[in-house]
């Protein structure tokens, strides 16, 4: 009869970058940005990952009174991209947090 060991593997650490903004160059700018810092201190990375762009439509009458039939429709694109950093060091979640990025770029930090 042969026994098996449970081997527990270990737990990875992983640092999951969201990043967003209405414009597509900023935000490709500050993603190039993030992993240039990451890559310096030979970090893992997975990514970018290019996220679904979300749009929001918005209708509007031209006119209040006259010509109700008459509307307008504006758009919003949201561009998201995702990267993975994995084992990541406190050397290199320093370096990420001092990083000084465009207005407009908003950033969402997750460790699992």
């Amino acid at each position: 009869m042969v026994v098996k060991k449970k081997i527990n593997e270990e737990q990875q650490q992983k640092l999951r970058i969201k990043v967003r903004a209405y414009e597509h160059k900023v935000l490709d700018a500050s993603v190039k940005q993030i992993i240039d810092t990451a890559r310096r201190y030979d970090a893992e990375i997975a990514g970018p990952i290019p996220l679904p762009t979300g749009i929001r439509k918005y209708t509007v009458n031209r006119a209040s009174f006259i010509n109700k039939n008459s509307r307008e429709q504006f758009e919003m694109r949201i561009h998201r991209r995702l990267i993975d950093i994995l084992n990541p060091t406190p050397k290199i979640i320093e370096a990420l947090s001092n990083l000084n990025l465009p207005a407009g770029v908003d950033i969402e930090v997750k460790i699992s």
